[in-house]
């Protein structure tokens, strides 16, 4: 049986199914958030200064998601007045500071992060979970990869 994406590169296949088992993950997911009080992009911002290495900027964090600056460094504000995360010098640069977790903050991803564990075992009884370790690690190589690429390109 051919599927309608038989033709096509694999990449453009790959941009097609993670778009589509986005949208279903955020519906999965979307009482997390909810729960912790935070909107898509909050969250989203908030998740990447908690688990990043090191602080990063807000350029650094539209970049690795691939979003707009501006909707990174609009979330980045809300986060700021609640208390989130806060700003710390760069002293690779000037203008772009460093964002950091709070305590609270990093606290309030926990909570989300153990909410997100609950709902994620309700479903390993009918998902194969040793797929998705395999389809994640897949996927992070991947991005790894572009990432690579694209700093190539940028130079």
């Amino acid at each position: 049986m051919q599927s309608r994406f038989d033709s096509l590169n694999p990449l453009v296949v790959l941009v097609d199914e993670t778009s589509r088992l986005s949208g279903r993950l955020k519906s999965v997911f979307a009482d997390v958030r909810r729960s912790v009080g935070l909107g898509e992009s909050e969250m989203m911002v908030l998740a990447a200064v908690v688990e990043a290495e090191r602080a990063p900027t807000v350029p650094q964090i539209g970049r690795s998601l691939g979003h707009p600056r501006q909707l990174i460094q609009r979330a980045a504000n809300a986060l700021i007045v609640e208390g989130l995360i806060d700003t710390v010098a760069n002293p690779d640069h000037k203008r772009a500071t460093l964002l950091r977790a709070t305590e609270r903050g990093v606290a309030l991803k926990r909570q989300a992060d153990a909410r997100a564990d609950a709902i994620a075992r309700s479903l390993s009884t009918t998902l194969d979970l040793e797929s998705a370790r395999d389809v994640a690690h897949a996927l992070g190589a991947i991005r790894r990869q572009l990432e690579a690429e694209l700093r190539i390109r940028e130079d």
